[in-house]
């Protein structure tokens, strides 16, 4: 299945397969959103495939809602290998002094 965004308000429903073949396609859609918007939501349940560009992609607009102090929600199943990567980045953290966790 080919890739769809449809949106409604600041929700964005992603159906069908993100990967290298249509990363383009979600990337202009997400250009600069955070310029637009001060939240989104994106709905990932209808996702039946991502690989390695797909979760990328993901992260480096998780990371952009971060650096403009945006919010990025991220709901639905989806798929495992998205879990697998936020999940592994979470346990990625530097132990600064007893008191203090400052993530790695």
């Amino acid at each position: 299945m080919d890739l769809q965004i449809t949106n409604y308000n600041n929700r964005f429903q992603i159906k069908g397969a993100l990967n290298k073949l249509n990363i383009k396609t979600f990337n202009a859609r997400f250009l600069n959103i955070f310029d637009k918007l001060d939240s989104i939501l994106l709905d990932i349940e209808h996702v039946n495939s991502i690989d390695r560009a797909g979760v990328m992609a993901l992260a480096k607009l998780h990371n952009e809602s971060i650096s403009k102090s945006k919010q990025l929600s991220i709901i639905g199943i989806g798929c495992k290998e998205l879990y697998q990567h936020f999940k592994s980045e979470e346990t990625k953290q530097t132990v600064v002094s007893p008191r203090k966790v400052v993530a790695a």
